[in-house]
């Protein structure tokens, strides 16, 4: 179904909202919009609403099963004004927010779908999953120039790093439970990316309550909602595999006659399974097994 705005959507959709969970997917152009999309329908979300300008088509296989809404994807931070939007009215159920040419992954997706992930972390008192965006990228620029190929994505295996959070309410010592992730392409093509925009952490997969907002750094203006873990134990955390940043890096000006190559000696072929990036310490299964 298609809606001409935002708060046609809303007001048509309140039941769905309230019941999710919701996938919402903002796309600034068409570069697999079609497999963003079918792969959050197979993993299990019945409710996904892409935001796209009126100019970029809805898949037409997947007509009827999302909810397209008319929406302008350059505006200044577009997808936090829309989920900052849908907040309210999906208060209590789940939210997911990405772009399009990103899929998330969780711990053992391939056999468990996106409800029995929010039932286990309901009962472990979680409201939302720390997601590491991982920066997918062709392996042949010159067969792929936009950096986009599923079928040839890789991935960088080492070269991420994590950082405390400064607290700016007492700067002797940083939020609990709360680190700045790096690593991928914004590390290693770092002079070519905005200092507050190198964190690969994200807050994407979230309960939504009245009162919460989503800030421009894709953290939660409720605090616990940002920590990685709870007091106790390791909780389960997400990955985004996103070839967002390669497709910035090879479209903008000022970089993309810069980069010929974006391989290197830590590259590896990305499996499209949670299992590779378990192993390689990007996701983490909590107490789930």
């Amino acid at each position: 179904m298609r809606h001409e705005n935002l708060a046609s959507y809303i007001g048509k959709n309140y039941q769905a909202l309230a019941r999710g969970p919701t996938a919402v997917i903002l796309a600034d152009d068409p570069v697999e919009l079609d497999s963003t999309l079918r792969h959050l329908l197979k993993i299990g979300f019945h409710n996904v609403v892409l935001l796209a300008d009126p100019q970029i088509p809805t898949p037409p296989a997947l007509e009827d099963a999302v909810q397209r809404v008319d929406y302008d994807s350059f505006q200044p931070q577009a997808l936090q004004n829309a989920v900052n939007q849908l907040i309210e009215p999906a208060s209590g159920a789940w939210l997911y927010y990405g772009y399009n040419a990103e899929y998330l992954f969780y711990p053992f997706c391939e056999s468990r779908n996106v409800h029995d992930l929010l039932a286990f972390h309901t009962q472990e008192r979680r409201d939302a999953f720390l997601s590491y965006v991982v920066d997918l990228y062709a392996k042949d620029l010159t067969a792929h120039p936009n950096a986009v190929s599923t079928e040839e994505a890789m991935l960088d295996k080492s070269g991420y790093y994590a950082l405390a959070r400064p607290n700016p309410d007492n700067h002797n010592y940083p939020r609990e439970r709360q680190l700045d992730f790096f690593g991928g392409l914004r590390w290693r093509f770092e002079e070519h990316i905005p200092e507050q925009r190198r964190k690969i952490d994200r807050i994407a997969l979230f309960r939504a309550k009245a009162g919460l907002h989503l800030r421009e750094n894709y953290t939660l203006s409720d605090e616990e909602f940002n920590t990685y873990a709870c007091p106790w134990h390791n909780n389960i955390t997400t990955a985004i595999a996103s070839f967002r940043t390669a497709k910035a890096l090879k479209s903008n000006p000022g970089s993309r006659y810069d980069i010929q190559d974006f391989t290197w000696h830590n590259s590896t072929k990305f499996q499209w399974h949670s299992q590779q990036l378990m192993d390689l310490g990007l996701m983490e299964p909590g107490q789930w097994f």
